[in-house]
C-alpha cells in the first residue's frame, strides 16, 4: 500500500464516528526504521483564507483497521474550539 492509497481514505475516530479527514503525511523514524504516526492537515475555514485549524497527529499504533474505503483510528482529537489556527 502506498502514500496515495492511504490518502484517499478517510480516517474515522471508532469511539465517536467522526470523520477526522485524510492522511497527507506521515512521521518516519529513520533510526527504528518503522512509521511513526499519520498527519491529517487542519481544515481551511472560508476555503483557507480565514486560517487552518492545527494539524492532526495520529500515532500509527492507534490505527485499528485499513479497510476498502476507512481506515479506523482510535485517537482522541482535541476539541474543535481547543485547536490553534495555523496561517499560511
Amino acid at each position: 500500500m502506498t502514500l496515495h492509497d492511504l490518502s484517499e481514505k478517510d480516517v474515522i475516530q471508532i469511539k465517536t464516528g467522526e470523520n477526522l479527514g485524510r492522511i497527507d503525511d506521515l512521521l518516519f523514524d529513520e533510526h527504528a526504521a518503522k512509521l511513526q504516526s499519520v498527519i491529517l492537515r487542519g481544515r481551511g475555514h472560508l476555503f483557507g483564507l480565514l486560517g487552518y485549524e492545527e494539524d492532526l497527529i495520529i500515532p500509527w499504533e492507534s490505527i485499528r483497521n485499513i479497510g476498502t474505503d476507512v481506515i479506523m483510528v482510535d485517537a482522541e482529537p482535541l476539541p474543535a474550539q481547543h485547536r490553534t489556527k495555523r496561517c499560511q
